[in-house]
Order: C-alpha cells, then structure tokens, then sequence
C-alpha cells in the first residue's frame, strides 16, 4: 500500500523560523505584524498556518547589499530608510551613500518590506516615516519594541506630523527621536557617528 504524504496545515515557531530561515524572535515579530498569521492553544503555544510561511516563502526577495553579511567585530554601519515617497528615498540614498563611514544602505518603500528586511537583516539605525498607506510607521515602530531581538538598533523617525497630531495617533514608544521634515541630514550623520564612535564597525581606509 502506497504511504500517502499529508502535510501538515500548521507549524510550531521553530519549525517556521527553520523553513523561513530566521531566528524564533523574528517568526514571532512577523506574526505580531500580521506578516504570518497564528494563533495560540490553550497552554499558549503559538502555531503558525504553514500557508502564510508559504506565501512568505515565495515573496520576491528582498534587496539587500552584496556584502550584508561580513564579520561581526569588523563590518560597516547597516542603515535602513523606510519612506514610501519614492523622491525622498531616492534622497536618502544618494546623501547616505556619501556619508564618511560608508554606510551599508537598504531602502524600503512600506512598513511590511521594511519588517521583512530586519528579520532577515537587522540594521544598526532605522530610519523612518510615520506617515504611511497600510501598516504605517506608528504601528511598525511598536512592534519593533516589543521584541528583543531589536533593541540594539537605534531608530529615528523623520516626518512631516507635528507633536500634536503625534500624540493623536497614539505617540511613539520611548527612547525614539523624533526629527522634523525637510530630511535633517546634519543631525542623522552625527547620529550615524554616535553609533560608529562604538568601535564595533569598520572604518572606510584614510
């Protein structure tokens, strides 16, 4: 008797973070940002449906750059943008690109790419909009706090919202700066240089 296959319709944490690639943490910080859905038993385990994993699987990869992954005690400041204006990205990356540490720069144009990038990628600042269509940046930003797996990584908001319509949607957890458009280069590179001055990053040749 041919012994028929059936695969299963959901998985535990590990068995997705094992299919996807990534940490258990980053699994559960997509399921937290509806990037796959899950749900808990009742002793409060998750299970994800093995369907999500799939359509997660098959999206169109993510860009990121060639040398994304050099040795950890020697390697360049990563810098992600998320801004789902195509100009100003366009902007951030040509004033990025030009800073004296040599940045590693990924662009992102929605809060859902940006989510997939970090899980796959953590960068060492985010920099990002509030402002956005679909999940926005208020939402993608409490997530991100929530896990621990991100608390390393520096993260500035630049938008056009005042502090009054800031605090309207819910305000940004702590710890956040909160910088105002046009796009403060000066103050972004002195943040950049904060976080190099660590010395855990490697230094563009004199």
């Amino acid at each position: 008797m041919q012994e028929v296959s059936i695969k299963k319709s959901f998985c535990t944490t590990r068995e997705a973070a094992d299919l996807l690639g990534v940490s258990v943490g980053t699994v559960q910080l997509w399921v937290e940002s509806g990037l796959l859905q899950a749900w808990k038993t009742a002793g409060g385990h998750r299970r994800v449906l093995r369907d999500s994993v799939d359509r997660l699987l098959h999206k169109e990869p993510v860009s990121t750059p060639a040398d994304a992954t050099p040795a950890p005690n020697l390697r360049r400041l990563r810098v992600l943008v998320v801004e789902d204006d195509a100009n100003l990205l366009r902007l951030y990356d040509a004033n990025i690109s030009r800073w004296p540490m040599a940045p590693e720069v990924a662009l992102a144009d929605n809060a859902v790419s940006a989510l997939l990038m970090m899980g796959r990628n953590c960068p060492d600042l985010l920099l990002t909009d509030l402002h956005m269509p679909g999940m926005d940046g208020f939402n993608m930003l409490r997530v991100l706090r929530a896990s621990p797996e991100f608390s390393e990584t520096t993260i500035v908001a630049v938008s056009g919202l005042d502090a009054a319509e800031i605090e309207q949607r819910g305000g940004i957890p702590p710890g956040i700066e909160v910088l105002p458009k046009p796009i403060p280069f000066n103050r972004l590179l002195a943040i950049a240089t904060d976080i190099v001055n660590q010395g855990r990053f490697q230094r563009p040749p004199v």
